[in-house]
């Protein structure tokens, strides 16, 4: 029997050792073939990673990019402002050296103005010290020109007196009437001298204060005046109670002068009425502190008052705004009144109207 061959049934036939030699370049290939596929597989997953990287860089660049913007943005808007505050330094500055320029000016004229004022407080003093001596000369000259007046005066008296008393009935009407002249003179210059010595006494008196019933003075001034006021059958009521630290004899003389002036001013054939009142109050005027305790005293009359244009002239020394032939006094009275309530820090007011009466108003500090 004849053997029978493989026949390929492409038509053709490898020999057996092509054919391995062939499978195994296949298998090489499709290894090397499969070595790739994994490679590019690892490349293409590191080519994600990449690009996912590359795209999360590119959006911080961005990121940073906008920032860098914004940054550029608020450096620009920085930078202006700078620009502006450099200006407005610059303006300062100036405006500084202005001032300090100015100050200097008011420095300078401060230094002036200190060295007039030392002058001035200089010269004041000087003025002060002089102005002490005048005033301490003018009370020593009227107290000791009142003590001396008093001797000659008294001499007149005694002598008027005796004229009056052995020669009366050898002098006739006219000699009887110029001795009367004589007599109303006298009395008068007495009055004025003891006016003078009150007034003076007012500024060199020791000024010792005590807290004293302003109603005690009163009714004090009223018993020592009590002859006075039984004579014009005057009323005087007294109301209120304030203490204050007064000097007692001081102020005895200014409610004494007070009073004295309302007797004296009262008007022919009607009862004089004098009201005084004290009471405790914040004073009202302009011309003391309005923080303190005063004691406010009024004395008011039903008198012949005066214009009210004379207000201001009522405490003036001499000063007389009715006729003396008819109401007889010194004008010092309210004079030496005025002078007692500055001695104690207070201020005294006057109003009236003629025919209506007048009325005092005296504050003075209860401490």
């Amino acid at each position: 029997m004849s053997e029978k061959k493989n026949i390929p049934t492409d038509g053709f036939a490898l020999p057996e050792k092509n054919k391995a030699n062939h499978n195994d370049e296949l298998l090489f290939v499709n290894k090397k073939l499969s070595q790739q596929i994994e490679e590019r597989k690892k490349r293409a997953a590191e080519l994600i990673i990449a690009n996912i990287e590359l795209a999360y860089q590119n959006k911080e660049k961005e990121n940073r990019a906008a920032e860098l913007v914004i940054a550029n943005t608020e450096l620009a808007y920085q930078n202006k402002e700078k620009e502006k505050r450099a200006a407005e330094l610059v303006i300062a500055n100036t405006e500084l050296a202005y001032q300090n320029q100015e100050k200097e000016k008011r420095a300078a004229e401060l230094v002036i103005a200190n060295a007039e004022l030392t002058f001035q407080n200089k010269e004041k003093e000087k003025r002060a010290t002089e102005l002490i001596l005048t005033n301490n000369e003018l009370e020593a000259f009227t107290y000791i020109s009142s003590h001396h007046l008093q001797e000659p005066l008294r001499k007149i008296q005694v002598f008027t007196d005796r004229i009056n008393t052995d020669e009366h009935q050898n002098l006739s009407d006219k000699g009887k009437f110029y001795l009367e002249r004589i007599e109303v003179a006298a009395s008068h210059m007495q009055g004025l001298i003891n006016d003078l010595l009150t007034y003076s006494r007012t500024n060199v008196t020791e000024k010792k204060f005590e807290n004293v019933s302003i109603n005690e003075v009163i009714n004090k001034v009223i018993e020592d005046l009590s002859e006075e006021i039984d004579l014009k059958k005057a009323i005087v009521k007294v109301s209120g109670n304030c203490s204050a630290y007064i000097i007692p004899s001081q102020f005895h003389q200014l409610i004494c002068n007070l009073i004295s002036n309302s007797l004296k001013f009262s008007k022919q054939g009607e009862i004089p009425r004098i009201t005084i009142e004290s009471i405790y109050t914040k004073q009202k005027t302009k011309n003391l502190p309005s923080s303190s305790d005063y004691c406010h005293i009024t004395i008011s009359d039903n008198g012949i008052g005066f214009e009210q244009q004379f207000e201001s002239r009522v405490f003036e020394m001499f000063q007389q705004l009715h006729s003396r032939a008819e109401y007889k006094g010194t004008g010092i009275g309210l004079a030496i009144a005025k002078k007692i309530v500055e001695n104690h820090q207070g201020i005294i007011t006057a109003k009236g109207k003629l025919n209506h009466g007048a009325k005092f108003d005296i504050y003075i500090p209860v401490l």
